[in-house]
């Protein structure tokens, strides 16, 4: 059975405030002002659907959203946003499962992948990556180790939780970074949040040089 954070849709935003204060959500919402007017837009594990109305305050139309988001429980809350004049299409199914077309000039992605382990990630990134137009921006936001102790203890803790609550599969961070690199991403704009322990990062897609 593959991740799904269902059990957890009623508590998650108040358990997240109570751990981290307000830095996720600075986090995300740091990636929002590199969206561009009129664009089409593709978030996956958006969870409660917040960052929606947080979206819908900097762009009140002009925008065509997918919202991909396995668990019912936050589809369902996800579904009672307000996007003003936004165009959202929701889809409650694994992103994996999901045909996606390279129509997109952004993509989201709000801590999601350090719910794999690498060969999924490598799975996820991939099919994402396709999705993708050249040119177009992927904003990612997750955890990052630097190297301060206390960072590894929470996210060990961070694991054991959701694995136990909603069978993530991760028991440590993916790497992340060598997707992108890989796929040929530029980094635009990074902060760190909480500490150094959240990243927020903005990536621009690039055509690959072929060698000669």
């Amino acid at each position: 059975m593959a991740a799904n954070y269902n059990n957890s849709a009623w508590f998650y935003d108040r358990l997240s405030r109570l751990v981290y204060g307000k830095a996720l959500i600075k986090a995300q919402v740091y990636l929002l002002r590199y969206i561009p007017t009129d664009t089409n837009i593709l978030i996956v594990g958006g969870g409660t659907g917040w960052i929606l109305e947080e979206i819908s305050v900097i762009h009140p139309a002009g925008l065509t959203i997918t919202y991909v988001e396995v668990a019912p429980a936050m589809m369902a809350l996800s579904k009672k946003r307000q996007t003003a004049k936004n165009q959202v299409s929701f889809i409650n199914q694994a992103v994996e499962e999901v045909l996606l077309e390279p129509v997109y000039d952004v993509i989201i992605t709000p801590f999601l992948f350090d719910n794999f382990q690498e060969q999924t990630l490598e799975k996820v990134f991939e099919h994402l990556h396709q999705s993708l137009k050249l040119g177009g921006m992927w904003l990612n936001t997750d955890f990052q180790l630097t190297g301060k102790w206390w960072q590894r203890v929470l996210l060990r803790s961070m694991f054991l939780f959701f694995k136990i609550l909603c069978n993530i599969e991760a028991s440590s961070l993916p790497d992340i970074d060598s997707q992108y690199k890989k796929h040929h991403y530029q980094s635009v704009s990074k902060n760190t949040f909480y500490g150094d322990f959240i990243v927020a990062e903005v990536y621009k897609k690039e055509l690959a040089l072929t060698k000669i």
